[in-house]
C-alpha cells in the first residue's frame, strides 16, 4: 500500500521503518532537512523536505494516490490540519496523532468529524486503556480504536450456577448498549443469535460500552456478591496516568495517584475529585511505604521515564504489591523487566503498531482485529455510497449466521442497532464476521 507519513521525528521514523520492513511504499515529509537526510540514508523510503500542512508539499508527495496518510508530527494542530488536507486532496484514509485530550473529547467539539479525519490516534490514551483493561478486565480484547474507543469486547467463561445458564439470549436482561457477539463451545465458535442457549463452560464475547459490559458479565459468574474495592497506586500523573485513573470506576477501586510536579497535582486534583492525588516522588521507597505500596492490589508505573518506571516497579514488588505494571518503551529492556518482578509491561510503540497496522486495509474496511481463536473477525466498516447493504434493513440483509452488526455510529452518536435499522452512506459500523464468509460479507459493504 502507498503510505504517506507526515513527520520524521521519533514516532514518524519508527512508523516508516516498520511499514518499510513490511514492504509498503512509504513517503515521509518533514520540515527538518537533517531528519530528511537521515531517513533517506537509513531507510528504503522517499523523504521530502517541507511543511506537512502546505498543499504544495502534499502534492509533491503525491497525496492524491495515497492509500493512507499518517500525520505524526510533534504538533497536534499541524497533525489535524495536515490529515484533513490530505483527506480532502485525495488520500483514501487519514489519521492524525494527537496528545491533548481535548482533541478526542467530542462532548464539546467533534474535531474528527469537523475536519473529516478517519481517526485521531493517541498513543498515551491507548497505552492507558491497555493497562486499565489489564486491571479491570484482563480477558478483554483491545479494541480501543473501534468507534473512537467507546466500545470494548470482553470474553468470559460461563461459570456453574450463573444466572444466564439455560437461558436463550433473547431472554437475558442485557442493557441496550451491550450485545453478545459470539459463543464458543467444545472448540467450536459461532456468531450468537437470539435463539442460542447458554451452557456451563461456554465462552461468550460481550461487545458494548465498557461500563455496561462490566456490569453484564456478572450474569455469567457464579456469584453476584459485591467484592470489596481494590487498591490501585499509579506512579506518574501525565496523560497515561490520568487516563488510567479515568478508566477505572471509583466504585470498584481506591485510586492513589503519585505525581512529582506540584502544578500538575493541583490540576489532577480538580479533574479527579474522587481520587487521592499525592505530591511525591514515586521512586522513593519511603513514599511507597507511606502510601500503602506494600498492600496495593495493583501498582502501575507510568512516569515518562523507562528507568524510573522499572525502579518504581521493583520497589513496589519488594514491598509486596500483588500486581506490578509499567510503561517501558525501549525494546532492549523487554527481556529484563520480567526478571525484575514486573508482571505486565506496555510499550507505546507496540500499542501504536497494532493500531496502525489495523488501519492498512482496502475498500470499506477502516480497521479490523480477530477474536483470540481466529474464527471471527471484528471489523470497523464505513458505509459507502452504492453499497448493497444500504438497500434493506438489517433483518432483510443476508447476514444471519455470517455477520453481526454490533454497533452503529451515525452523526457522531454510537448505539447498538436494531433489526429494523437501515444503514446509510456515511455510517460507521462495528461488525463481527465469520472468517469463513469474509469475502462475501465484505462484498456487501463495498460499492456494487
Amino acid at each position: 500500500m502507498r503510505v504517506l507519513t507526515l513527520g520524521a521525528g521519533t514516532v514518524g521514523h519508527w512508523i516508516a521503518d516498520m511499514l518499510c520492513r513490511r514492504r509498503h511504499d512509504v513517503t515521509v515529509i518533514d520540515i527538518d532537512p537533517e531528519r530528511v537526510r537521515q531517513i533517506n540514508g537509513e531507510l528504503d523510503v522517499r523523504a521530502i523536505e517541507g511543511s506537512a500542512s502546505q498543499s504544495t508539499v502534499l502534492f509533491q508527495a503525491d497525496v492524491c494516490s495515497a492509500d493512507i496518510c499518517l500525520a505524526v508530527t510533534g504538533d497536534d494542530e499541524v497533525n489535524v490540519v495536515a490529515a484533513s488536507m490530505a483527506k480532502a486532496l485525495g488520500a483514501r484514509r487519514s489519521i492524525a496523532r494527537v496528545y491533548a485530550p481535548a482533541f478526542r473529547d467530542s462532548s464539546t467539539f467533534d474535531y474528527q468529524t469537523h475536519f473529516g479525519i478517519d481517526a485521531l490516534l493517541s498513543l498515551e490514551q491507548l497505552s492507558a486503556f491497555e493497562l486499565a483493561r489489564a486491571i479491570r478486565n484482563p480477558d478483554a480484547i483491545p479494541l480501543e480504536h473501534f468507534a473512537r474507543g467507546h466500545l470494548e469486547v470482553y470474553e468470559t467463561e460461563v461459570e456453574p450456577q450463573a444466572q444466564a445458564i439455560d437461558q436463550r439470549l433473547r431472554e437475558l436482561k442485557l442493557p441496550g448498549s451491550v450485545r453478545i457477539g459470539s459463543i464458543e463451545r467444545d472448540g467450536d465458535m459461532w456468531l450468537a443469535s437470539g435463539e442460542d442457549e447458554i451452557h456451563v463452560g461456554d465462552r461468550v464475547s460481550l461487545i458494548g460500552v465498557p461500563g455496561e459490559v462490566n456490569k453484564s458479565r456478572r450474569l455469567f459468574k457464579s456469584s453476584t456478591k459485591r467484592a470489596s474495592r481494590q487498591s490501585v497506586i499509579i506512579a506518574g500523573g501525565g496523560e497515561i496516568g490520568f487516563h488510567i485513573a479515568r478508566a477505572l470506576p471509583t466504585s470498584d477501586y481506591r485510586i492513589t495517584l503519585l505525581e512529582n510536579d506540584p502544578d500538575r497535582c493541583q490540576q489532577l486534583a480538580k479533574l479527579l475529585p474522587d481520587m487521592t492525588v499525592v505530591h511525591a516522588n514515586a521512586n522513593r521507597r519511603s513514599v511507597l511505604e507511606d502510601e500503602g505500596g506494600g498492600a496495593a492490589d495493583y501498582f502501575v508505573a507510568c512516569t515518562g521515564s523507562d528507568e524510573s518506571n522499572i525502579m518504581a516497579g521493583v520497589e513496589a514488588r519488594e514491598l509486596g504489591s500483588r500486581h506490578v505494571m509499567a510503561v517501558v518503551g525501549r525494546p532492549d529492556y523487554a527481556n529484563v523487566v520480567g526478571k525484575l518482578g514486573i508482571d505486565h509491561v506496555v510499550s507505546e510503540r507496540d500499542v501504536g503498531a497494532r493500531q496502525i497496522l489495523g488501519f492498512l486495509n482496502e475498500g470499506a474496511v477502516i480497521s479490523h482485529r480477530r477474536l483470540p481463536n481466529g474464527k471471527i473477525g471484528v471489523y470497523e466498516l464505513e458505509i459507502v455510497e452504492g453499497a448493497r447493504v444500504t438497500g434493506a434493513t438489517l433483518a432483510e440483509l443476508p447476514l444471519a449466521g455470517r455477520c453481526l452488526v454490533a454497533a452503529l455510529q451515525r452523526d457522531s452518536f454510537i448505539r447498538v442497532p436494531t433489526a429494523s435499522d437501515q444503514l446509510q452512506p456515511g455510517d460507521i459500523i462495528v461488525a463481527l464476521i465469520d472468517q469463513d464468509h469474509t469475502t462475501e460479507c465484505l462484498a456487501l459493504f463495498n460499492r456494487g
